[in-house]
């Protein structure tokens, strides 16, 4: 039995060597033991390895992640599978033809790299890991202070080694004097495992934490993992710092990578290239521009084509007598300080010489490329300007050995503080969560993507640089086109666009203008920096023509009410890569900075705050894995599987921080804490699921079918509560009463509708269906109703915000073919913009002289707990219910 996928390139993506993608297939489709074909469009077949990366209940394939090299794949590809069908017998003649094509395709794929039948050669040493793959090779510590050796290609020796570095402006106070002192750091590896080593490509991951040479101080942990491919002249470093500091004390003046490079030949033939806003900034470190003696200008321009000169005393005396008397620009900077500025400078190395600068611009392309004699490298950092202050030093370029670092956080630049932007709380005036302070930035993380490059000969031209920058910045991804995840299901129900009446021409309107707007306001609102790009902003002020950034729970917004899962569904809707790559830097965003990765609060993250991690409100929802399992599976991202191997324990966490701690006697309690069914159990689910899926560990399975046998017993079912008390042990809620603390509304906004459809399509259990459906008809009668329903249990809790049930509702009214209630929820989400956007139906009006803009574009009532919400019940209601939309209810 064969089974077929169909994906294409992303539009604006490039060819980049090797890529990773994600294939999706039904319950019950691929055997486990399936081996995977991939086929371009002349049915020639490209050499691919494979993983799984999630499991349906019954061992099924769910998700897979295939590598392959990006350069020999056309535009459209196809993933076939060939199963092991051990019910049929050999002599079956489908089966015998697909074993003897398996056949072929294992040959082929042993020669996966090039002309060679070797897979990729990892030899363990006693204190180091030495990878052969094919024309590739390098050394990797797993000890001490250096990160690798000898990266090399068989064209040239690229790098002599690498090291992970760190400076920390360290405060303190010494007799009443403050005082201010740049600490450098090195990194030590303490484990290197490796992960994945394949036909094409190997995953080699390292951990470990800066230390101080003298005082032995440990600092900073990191995880870097390297991925070098078979016949790749190319390795990608994925960089993650932890920040485990003392806020008070501990400022980050700057956390890289260096790399090392044995300079070979005459200084006039070494050469520095950085990318710009526009072509590139060139010199060569001795530049052979003459007054006297006045070299022939030819050889100046041969120079600065990179060309390696070749000069003598006899064919260019000139040159040999001035190249000993002109200056040598050993080292050079490129610091891009803000998302709208960047400097080159560069001076001789000597400590009492100064810099000058060569060059001012807006965007660095982030891609550097150093070169000699005999060959060299190039560097790419992916989101150069948009992580700022990013920054480049090369150094020693005229001696025997120069180095490169690239700095995530630039030490030219103010040292990064940690502190909150107060010293008390803001709960009533500027919505904070609690008076309490609790803004630690205690176990936050922040993860980074290089690209390192060996150049054979020369500095690289101007167009290879530009093609580098592209594959930095846009590497290649392929996807398959919307209807197909559709169709199977891929992450739930979500609607395919259709424009077929004036009502669906409408909606789509509106769900386009909501996306176009946030695309736009993070360039004008420059919503960019090292921790914050990614994220949006909470709450506008029409008044100062601007979002509330100082104003507690109203600035960033953290994952709030999922603008998440609003763009990855937005994505699969539309296959458009401008949401693609918003939606991923707020997985890199908010999986790292919004989320404690160490420390008590392990596995939980910040509420919205003016600081990413400034509430003290500390939420399992805003870590919850639903908001990043698109992209794990679309492109097999391995940090985020370190990411959910933390937050399926979260649950933990609230023996720390008990989110209703200001509500309950503790005295009193039963369990050790409390979790409501949303946004906390709900979260639990959500990490569970993926855990299960991911490892089939049974055990989170049973996690989940504990807390829903306990809503079943409940006497309201999923209705009850919505707080609980709770025991993460035992993984039991204990129903308390019908209490709703913080609002009915919450239990269903923050991704639960979500996580719980995909989880009954696994679970299959016909009552948990039923819960959904009851609870969204629930929602949407009148508090009579609802009072006459539960024989008057729930008292005066009343159901708000009901648009943001509107998913919900829509799943009871197609499970009870209730029409009237679907006719309700259009109803609803259509009057909700009156109330909500203040009648603006996502209206944008022009501005003179705002916001630091000529003319600005303004929404002037949006806040993206309504945008976000809206649009993510419309796209689930227009799948569920569409046949209730009349045609002419939105029109005019």
């Amino acid at each position: 039995m064969v089974k077929q996928m169909q994906l294409h390139r992303m539009e604006n993506r490039e060819k980049s060597g090797l890529t990773t993608f994600g294939s999706y297939w039904g319950k019950g489709e691929v055997s486990s033991e399936a081996k995977f074909i991939l086929m371009n469009e002349d049915n020639s077949n490209v050499p691919v390895q494979s993983r799984i990366t999630a499991y349906w209940p019954d061992g099924t394939v769910k998700w897979a992640a295939h590598t392959a090299n990006s350069d020999s794949m056309s535009k459209l590809i196809t993933v076939e599978t060939v199963l092991k069908d051990h019910r049929n017998k050999e002599t079956n003649s489908t089966l015998s033809e697909e074993r003897n094509k398996q056949e072929i395709i294992e040959r082929d794929t042993k020669q996966a790299g090039g002309n060679d039948n070797t897979d990729i050669l990892i030899t363990e040493e006693k204190d180091s890991l030495f990878v052969q793959a094919g024309t590739t090779s390098v050394r990797i510590w797993n000890k001490g202070t250096k990160l690798f050796e000898q990266f090399h290609t068989s064209e040239c020796k690229a790098v002599e080694k690498a090291e992970l570095v760190a400076l920390l402006e360290e405060r303190s106070i010494e007799d009443d004097v403050a005082i201010k002192r740049d600490v450098p750091y090195l990194g030590v590896i303490k484990e290197t495992k490796i992960e994945e080593c394949g036909p094409l490509r190997c995953v080699i991951k390292i951990t470990g934490i800066h230390q101080h040479a003298i005082t032995k101080r440990e600092v900073l942990p990191f995880i870097l993992r390297m991925t070098i491919g078979k016949n790749q002249s190319q390795i990608v470093f994925t960089h993650t710092f932890l920040y485990d500091g003392d806020e008070n004390k501990d400022f980050l003046k700057g956390i890289g990578v260096r790399f090392y490079r044995q300079m070979k030949g005459e200084n006039y033939n070494r050469h520095i290239k950085f990318g710009t806003d526009y072509g590139c900034f060139h010199e060569s470190l001795a530049m052979l521009l003459t007054w006297h003696p006045r070299v022939p200008i030819s050889i100046y321009e041969s120079q600065m084509k990179g060309e390696v000169l070749r000069l003598n005393e006899k064919d260019t005396p000139e040159a040999i007598q001035a190249k000993e008397n002109i200056p040598i620009w050993g080292e050079y900077v490129l610091c891009q300080d803000s998302a709208t500025h960047y400097v080159v400078k560069k001076k001789i190395s000597k400590e009492e010489c100064c810099y000058i600068e060569g060059l001012h611009g807006i965007k660095a392309k982030g891609t550097v490329a150093v070169s000699d004699e005999e060959g060299g490298f190039a560097i790419g950092l992916k989101d150069f300007w948009q992580k700022y202050p990013s920054t480049y030093q090369v150094k020693d370029l005229e001696n025997e050995e120069a180095s490169a670092t690239v700095w995530f956080w630039s030490p030219e630049v103010e040292a990064m503080d940690f502190r909150h932007y107060t010293t008390t709380g803001y709960s009533q005036t500027y919505y904070e969560g609690f008076d309490e302070m609790g803004a630690t930035p205690y176990g936050i993380a922040n993860t980074n993507e290089i690209r390192l490059t060996a150049i054979a000969t020369g500095i690289p031209s101007d167009e290879w640089m530009e093609r580098f920058f592209k594959q930095v910045q846009k590497p290649c991804v392929y996807i398959a086109n919307p209807e197909y995840y559709h169709e199977l299901g891929a992450f739930g129900i979500w609607s395919l666009r259709k424009r077929e009446n004036e009502a669906q021409v409408w909606l789509e309107d509106q769900l386009e203008k909501g996306l176009e707007f946030y695309l736009e306001e993070i360039k004008v609102r420059n919503w960019y920096g090292l921790f914050s790009y990614g994220d949006v902003m909470h709450t506008y002020d029409r008044t100062r023509h601007c979002w509330r950034y100082d104003m507690g729970g109203y600035a960033w917004q953290n994952t709030e009410l999922v603008p998440t899962l609003w763009l990855w569904y937005c994505f699969l809707r539309t296959g458009r890569e401008d949401i693609f790559t918003m939606a991923e830097a707020m997985v890199r965003h908010c999986s790292e900075v919004d989320v404690y990765h160490l420390g008590p609060y392990k596995g939980i993250g910040s509420r919205h705050n003016v600081r990413h991690w400034g509430c003290s409100c500390k939420e399992a929802r805003i870590a919850m894995a639903g908001h990043h399992r698109f992209y794990y599976y679309l492109t097999g991202d391995y940090r985020l599987g370190d990411i959910f191997d933390e937050v399926k324990d979260g649950d933990f966490a609230l023996l720390e921080l008990d989110p209703l701690r200001h509500f309950f006697n503790k005295e009193e309690m039963v369990y050790k804490t409390h979790a409501r069914t949303g946004p906390d159990w709900s979260t639990f689910t959500s990490n569970w699921m993926t855990e299960w899926e991911r490892t089939k560990n049974q055990a989170y399975k049973e996690k989940i079918l504990t807390g829903i046998q306990d809503l079943k017993n409940a006497p309201l079912r999923l209705i009850s509560g919505s707080d609980f008390e709770y025991d993460p042990k035992s993984s039991h809620l204990r129903y308390i009463g019908e209490q709703a603390t913080g609002g009915f509304h919450l239990i269903i906004c923050m991704g639960a509708p979500q996580a719980w459809f995909e989880l009954a399509r696994l679970l299959e259990d016909e009552e948990w269906n039923q819960m959904l459906a009851d609870f969204g008809r629930f929602y949407y009668m009148d508090h009579e109703k609802q009072m006459a329903f539960t024989n008057g249990l729930i008292k005066d809790r009343i159901s708000t915000f009901p648009y943001m049930a509107a998913a919900m509702a829509a799943y009871g009214a197609t499970y009870y073919q209730d029409k009237e209630l679907a006719k309700k929820v259009w109803k609803e989400l259509k009057e909700c913009l009156s109330t909500e956007a203040k009648n603006s139906v996502f209206a944008i009006n022009p501005v003179y002289h705002a916001g630091n803009q000529e003319i600005l574009q303004e929404m002037s009532s949006v806040s993206t707990n309504v945008m976000s919400q809206w649009c993510l019940n419309v796209i689930v209601a227009l799948d569920l219910i569409p046949e209730e939309l009349p045609e002419s209810f939105f029109g005019g």
